[in-house]
């Protein structure tokens, strides 16, 4: 009679888990028409795609078409304007912050992938790493030329992203933080993030360019065979390194969301998703970095 009983509370108890699986993966099962509104950065669109793919059932190429990302600046604004329920974005700039609090709006940023600062120059430039500080005074304007860093007697070509564009946004952070930026001529600041990578592979004369991206967009995204990662004080980037936290420009992309949004709504329970070791694994498979 005991064991009879046991079966059946185990029985009972099996059920409940069961249950509450159930109910846990309906909150993480969309379709087209009630997936929250995302929107977010170029680099974050195949994250975005195999998201929705996922949660939805359906193939990437099915998915696609309904994935519009008005990159960085204008996702933050549509987020805090309320027309966006979450974005995948690299962290806020001054101003989007001061917009936020201008429009009574509380950010909150969970990062979901780990991600690196990365700076490249052509292939065939001598220099095949800098330091951090050597990369502040170059774009401070104390240092002009290759060869004050071990490269050839020619000035450097210091290539720009405009102001809140998610890269600017994150070389003025992570790298200046409170150092002066020299002003660039208006040729050196490019508007497109691959249009600043294909800038510096261009070869006219000499390898003079040096130019920054996110590791993600550079190496998986745009890719450009006539550019050359740099070794930032002695450390390569790689996912290892990055992951690790060896590499010292380190970064991420977050899920950035209103911090009024509902405890139990479905914009939470898919943050939780991407942060579960699933979520993980698909950006991984994505060609991301997870985050640590």
């Amino acid at each position: 009679m005991k064991k009879i009983f046991l079966r059946i509370l185990l029985g009972f108890l099996v059920a409940i888990l069961l249950m509450g699986c159930q109910r846990k993966e309906e909150t993480l099962t969309f379709t087209l028409d009630n997936y929250p509104r995302v929107d977010g950065s170029t680099v974050t669109i195949p994250l975005s795609e195999a998201i929705v793919a996922k949660l939805t059932g359906l193939r990437v190429e099915e998915v696609r078409p309904h994935i519009l990302h008005n990159k960085t600046h204008n996702a933050y604004i549509n987020l805090i304007n309320d027309e966006a329920d979450i974005i995948f974005v690299t962290s806020p700039s001054e101003e989007e912050l001061t917009l936020a609090k201008q429009k009574g709006v509380q950010l909150e940023t969970i990062p979901i992938v780990s991600e690196a600062f990365v700076f490249l120059t052509h292939l065939d430039n001598l220099v095949k790493g800098l330091t951090l500080e050597e990369v502040r005074q170059i774009y401070a304007g104390t240092i002009t030329n290759w060869s004050e860093v071990g490269g050839a007697d020619v000035p450097i070509v210091a290539y720009q992203r405009p102001l809140n564009s998610g890269s600017q946004t994150g070389f003025l952070d992570l790298v200046m933080k409170d150092l002066p930026l020299t002003d660039p001529p208006t040729e050196l600041v490019i508007g497109d993030m691959g249009a600043l990578i294909d800038a510096v592979a261009a070869y006219e004369n000499v390898p003079d360019a040096l130019g920054y991206s996110y590791y993600y967009f550079a190496v998986d995204m745009w890719g450009n065979e006539n550019v050359r990662l740099l070794e930032i004080d002695g450390v390569y980037p790689t996912p290892e390194t990055i992951s690790s936290g060896l590499y010292p420009i380190k970064t991420a992309y977050y899920a950035v969301i209103r911090d009024d949004e509902a405890e139990d709504s479905s914009v939470r329970a898919m943050i939780d998703w991407i942060l579960s070791e699933d979520g993980q694994n698909l950006a991984e498979d994505a060609g991301y970095v997870k985050v640590r």
